[in-house]
């Protein structure tokens, strides 16, 4: 988590995928809120359109081998050190989650429920959470701690969407907090990766006598202390942000149903029309 090329590869992996899940499962439950299930993958169709997904399931295993490759290469400290493995085992069991998603959706006779796969993704981030920010301090260890918190509530919804699917508010978490997860890997890059946006009175993290440090180090206690105070305030900030965002989202696709997307135009449509023809009363007669 070091570098800011890291954080904005987190950037470009966590929010575009929240982004979407709010878009397709707003769709889905506006579409039919009685029928509402939530799915590990909002599919799309025709499958070309999935391409998120295929490029996730490429650069996965790749971010995953980088970070074995630096565990393995690695000559600092021994906590630094294994907190690459550790990294990478995380990203690991991401990618697993996505084959399984995968061999759920278009292997015949695949034995993998829905709701086993949101519990395989409650597990992968639980296991997020036991290793951000591992062996950072200073500065960095207040924003590392509120990206953990984030993936607690992912973790959370996960689990709970595998013993009911059926419930949107988690839904809604859990898209919100992969999207607020990825601007605030961003910010994290930007405010403790560079020298344009370092924090005044702060050193950003670099590499020197032949180990990282991750450490942010101020220079004054006051500056720490303003430092941790607008880094607080920033998240605040992107939390509201992505509220608005997603009430304005729903909102306007409440009011357009040209602009709904995702399974909510394919296949799991025509399903739930097909529900709801079939819950409908017959026609009334009236006998003269």
């Amino acid at each position: 988590m070091a570098s800011l090329a890291t954080h904005f590869s987190a950037f470009l992996f966590l929010f575009p995928v929240g982004l979407r899940r709010l878009l397709c499962s707003y769709s889905l439950y506006l579409k039919s809120p009685s029928s509402y299930r939530s799915k590990p993958w909002y599919f799309a169709d025709p499958r070309w359109k999935n391409l998120d997904l295929y490029a996730l399931l490429l650069a996965l295993p790749i971010a995953s081998f980088s970070e074995l490759f630096l565990f393995l290469t690695f000559s600092g400290h021994p906590t630094y050190r294994f907190a690459f493995f550790q990294q990478s085992a995380a990203v690991f069991l991401f990618w697993a989650l996505l084959v399984l998603v995968i061999l759920k959706e278009y292997v015949d006779g695949a034995a993998v429920g829905e709701g086993y796969v949101f519990v395989v993704a409650g597990v992968a981030f639980l296991v997020e959470y036991s290793v951000i920010g591992k062996g950072v301090g200073g500065l960095g260890e207040p924003v590392y701690e509120l990206l953990g918190k984030l993936s607690l509530v992912c973790a959370g919804s996960c689990l709970y969407l595998g013993v009911r699917p059926s419930a949107f508010f988690a839904e809604y978490l859990l898209s919100s907090g992969l999207v607020l997860k990825g601007t605030w890997a961003l910010q994290a890059g930007l405010n403790l990766g560079t020298d344009m946006f370092a924090l005044k009175g702060c050193h950003k993290l670099r590499v020197s006598t032949g180990q990282w440090d991750l450490d942010v180090k101020c220079a004054l206690e006051e500056d720490s202390l303003r430092g941790v105070a607008l880094m607080n305030l920033l998240f605040i900030v992107h939390a509201i942000g992505v509220v608005v965002v997603g009430f304005g989202l729903f909102g306007l696709l409440s009011c357009n149903r040209n602009l709904r997307f995702g399974d909510a135009s394919g296949p799991l449509l025509a399903q739930l029309e097909s529900e709801s023809m079939l819950m409908r009363p017959g026609p009334e007669f009236e006998l003269e």
